[in-house]
């Protein structure tokens, strides 16, 4: 029975002209982003970059592997895209931090020629952090040994010229994606980037099993974990604690108020997203990266205390985590700006004065259930290092890509549902609508 519906639910989507030419638009970009990620920039030995990334991934992955992960392994291929669509993304959080900070970009961002500005803003942004993370790149690439053959200044401003270009088509790209296709443009290139490297792991985690480095019983250990991560990401992906609102209507007959049907806000348990993750482990490489560089022998003492798997890393980690959830949260989410929208349409919280009562009733709120995720979060990053010691694998699942993946699948998913309810037609689930993080509908992005 299950299968019928989804294959209803499927065929409701090709009936549907506008859902199929978004869908097969999106596909048609992501095929054009997938090709660039196979082409290599000139000038570099791949093998040694390879080598090298290995190895990092051995002890812990680092910033650069971190990197190398949202940009499905293209920055290790030095790939004309290696730089992904991170620089875009970087720009974006600066913006919406600037936002939080400065009241003038604040205000412009509620007003459509003010965000109109800001996008423009955010792309000349990105340009300039591409160029400079591809002038980096090209630094490091040369550092590498037997890496490039002809380095120097002319290598530098090619490789500086064939990244930043790439970054910007990508930027391009998903920008196309959010505009003509289906979901967010930026989250569904980092989505794709990652389920690419998954048929590979699979093929190394039994080629382990295969020369014995894995046992079978750490392999059922691991199997069950992964299971028990991915539907603990799954239900707290689409958490929320509702808010039970009234907005009084006005009736057509004698000018009278009534009740109007009861309605929620949602506030997600999750707020953040995957963001106090990347944030924490941005930081948590400092120390490693500065020893690698520097060759410093107290920096590298210093880097060694925090090595994935040590107790300083396990502890450092979950209070940056900890901390980049509450103060991520208070960037993305006002609760003034909720209240006064709710007053300005005559609702209220039943037993809460509307205006500054209501904020700060919203603010508790979100206050309490932060906590919850922000436990969930620390646990998903640090469960996989943890686990991986214990079993004695090579290797980690991540959470932080389990938590990207699932929460751009279900917006996605949530966005051709509400295109096949509008045109009345069944969609996937059994009731006709899909209930992600905690309303019908889900937003883009992280």
């Amino acid at each position: 029975m299950a299968q019928t519906n989804a294959a209803t639910a499927v065929s409701n989507v090709f009936k549907t002209p506008e859902l199929k030419d978004k869908i097969l638009f999106t596909l048609l970009c992501l095929l054009i982003y997938r090709i660039g990620a196979h082409i290599t920039a000139p000038g570099v030995d791949i093998q040694a970059l390879t080598d090298f990334f290995r190895n990092q991934s051995q002890n812990g992955g680092g910033l650069l592997g971190l990197y190398d992960l949202f940009t499905g392994g293209q920055l290790s291929r030095a790939t004309v895209f290696a730089l992904g669509i991170m620089p875009y993304i970087s720009a974006s959080i600066f913006v919406q931090i600037a936002g939080a900070v400065v009241p003038q970009v604040e205000k412009m961002q509620k007003d459509e020629e003010g965000r109109k500005k800001i996008n423009q803003w955010t792309r000349y942004a990105t340009v300039f952090l591409a160029a400079v993370q591809a002038w980096g790149f090209a630094l490091f690439t040369e550092s590498l040994q037997g890496a490039i053959a002809n380095p120097g200044f002319g290598f530098r401003l090619q490789m500086a010229f064939f990244l930043t270009t790439g970054a910007i088509f990508v930027m391009w790209l998903g920008e196309q994606i959010t505009e003509r296709g289906l979901g967010n443009g930026a989250s569904l290139i980092i989505f794709f980037s990652i389920v690419e490297r998954i048929w590979p792991g699979i093929g190394t985690t039994f080629n382990y099993v295969s020369k014995g480095v894995i046992g079978p019983f750490s392999l059922l250990v691991l199997a069950a974990v992964m299971v028990l991560v991915v539907a603990g990401v799954v239900a707290i992906t689409m958490a929320a604690r509702r808010i039970l609102i009234q907005i009084p209507q006005r009736t057509m007959a004698r000018g009278r108020m009534r009740e109007a049907a009861r309605s929620f806000i949602p506030l997600r348990i999750n707020t953040a997203g995957v963001m106090p993750i990347v944030f924490a482990q941005s930081i948590i490489v400092v120390p490693g990266a500065i020893a690698q560089f520097s060759g410093n022998p107290t920096a590298q003492r210093l880097a060694e205390l925090f090595t994935p798997g040590s107790v300083w890393y396990l502890i450092s980690n979950a209070i940056l985590i900890l901390f980049f959830t509450y103060f991520y949260t208070s960037i993305i989410f006002n609760p003034i700006d909720l209240a006064e929208n709710l007053k300005k349409q005559g609702g209220f919280i039943p037993g809460v004065k509307p205006g500054a009562k209501t904020a700060e009733y919203i603010d508790t709120v979100v206050s309490r259930i932060t906590l919850p995720g922000a436990i969930f979060l620390t646990v998903i990053a640090l469960l996989p290092v943890v686990i991986s010691r214990a079993a004695n694998v090579p290797f980690t699942f991540g959470g932080t890509s389990l938590l990207i993946v699932v929460g751009v699948a279900l917006d996605t998913l949530a966005q051709v549902q509400q295109h096949l309810l509008l045109r009345k037609y069944d969609g996937f689930m059994k009731k006709g609508r899909l209930k992600v993080r905690g309303s019908q509908t889900a937003g883009s992005g992280f």
